[in-house]
């Protein structure tokens, strides 16, 4: 458990919060890049660390995040003008580029813009593996942008799920880590099977075992930690164990247990104190597995215009009981809520907007989530003390060689070389 002061540090991200500093010092998805398609297209709304932002690509293909807010008289650019290498406010014409210079102002003097030389909050931008990333922390700590885990190469095919949590980031991941709701929570999803391992079909994923209690095993690195949930396997219990392995990537990812056709991580980013964006993202090197993106948002019940609304809200919700199917549970389905995310959030958002963990009852395979709390408040302290942030410190391990795993393996196996890709050394 933790006090309701180390709760506090844990959750707030904005504005001078020590997590939200911490966030800082990480490129941070700010919106996925198929929001932003087209040179000189309609600008996106956007919210990270409790500030609001806009993204637009201008005619020289360039990305840029500004503050959603007009320098002038604080009209949203969200409904301006994307032409000639700027995004143009409405309102009085105000004209910004990218990096936030304003450009032009037709409504003062000629030479007006040159002459007083304004510029709007803006931040660096990237794309890459799918999404936009911005740096929002000081420029001069700015990192070179690495390519995510899903992103190892040109050409990779990946998926990606999106869909807003009303509730705090460090909920949402803690669900993440948290191997053993799986068995429960998600068991009409992932049902029991004789497979030698997890098995996607084009409605679920099935599990060579009936083991609801697994044995945690934890080791800390340098970009976070990884742990293992080991459990029986129905076939040859008594000289095999099933393994799954997460890693967390300090700030807001992990990697988690994959299956037969392809990888999966999950990128929990605070909105702000009291709102999340989940992002699902499911890939393989492999041409020949994977998943498309209608498939996967199909199967995760999170397509927009039938799911989800255009701001990526879910249409099962907390206000109407996330639709839930009574019926279809007296049937043998576990929850009656469709879709594996929703059936997260609806755990996740019923806790509060921040849930209060002080009241909390940890038990023993809670070993993941409780480690994450410890490190993440210590971070946070360190972060105050003007400490390094926590995943930016040496041994730096590329992303794109971290790896989660799933399997059956034998008794003597240790967990711990199973899925670093290519035997990379990864302690903290």
């Amino acid at each position: 458990m933790l006090t309701k002061e180390q709760n506090e540090l844990l959750c707030r991200v904005e504005g001078a919060a020590a997590m939200g500093q911490l966030a800082r010092r990480h490129w941070l998805p700010v919106c996925m890049a198929e929001e932003v398609p087209e040179r000189d297209g309609k600008p996106v709304r956007a919210r990270l660390l409790g500030e609001d932002l806009v993204v637009f690509r201008d005619s020289n293909d360039r990305i840029g995040v500004l503050g959603e807010h007009c320098l002038h008289r604080r009209a949203s650019l969200v409904y301006g003008r994307n032409e000639e290498c700027g995004l143009r406010c409405l309102y009085h014409g105000w004209k910004f580029d990218v990096e936030g210079n304003v450009v032009d102002m037709p409504s003062e003097a000629p030479g007006a813009a040159q002459r007083l030389g304004k510029k709007t909050k803006a931040y660096p931008a990237r794309e890459g593996g799918g999404f936009i990333w911005v740096w929002m922390g000081p420029q001069e700590e700015m990192r070179e942008f690495e390519p995510p885990a899903w992103a190892p190469k040109p050409g990779i095919r990946y998926a990606i799920v999106k869909m807003h949590a009303a509730c705090n980031w460090a909920q949402v991941l803690e669900g993440s880590i948290d191997s053993a709701h799986s068995s429960s929570l998600h068991s009409t999803n992932m049902p029991s099977a004789e497979v030698e391992g997890s098995t996607a079909t084009g409605s679920a994923w099935l599990r060579p075992s009936t083991d609801k209690a697994p044995r945690m095993q934890f080791e800390a690195t340098s970009y976070g930690f990884r742990y293992a949930a080991i459990r029986k396997p129905i076939r040859n219990p008594d000289t095999h164990q099933y393994v799954r392995t997460t890693l967390y990537i300090a700030p807001f990812t992990c990697l988690i247990p994959p299956n037969d056709q392809y990888n999966l991580a999950q990128m929990l980013i605070p909105i702000d104190d009291v709102n999340t964006m989940f992002y699902w993202i499911a890939w393989h090197p492999d041409p020949k597995k994977g998943i498309s993106q209608e498939a996967w948002r199909k199967f995760c019940a999170a397509t927009v215009g039938v799911d989800l609304d255009s701001s990526y809200r879910k249409i099962r919700n907390l206000e109407n009981d996330y639709r839930q199917d009574r019926a279809a549970m007296k049937q043998g389905d576990w929850t009656g809520i469709e879709g594996i995310p929703t059936q997260d959030m609806a755990m996740w958002e019923s806790m509060g907007p921040i849930s209060d963990r002080s009241q909390d009852h940890p038990g023993s395979s809670d070993l993941a989530v409780a480690q994450f709390r410890r490190m993440m408040v210590a971070a946070a302290k360190k972060m105050k003390e003007g400490g390094p942030a926590l995943g930016t410190t040496e041994p730096h391990v590329p992303h794109v060689d971290l790896a989660s795993f799933e399997g059956v393996v034998p008794k003597t196996t240790d967990w711990r070389e199973l899925g670093i890709a290519h035997n990379k050394k990864v302690e903290a």
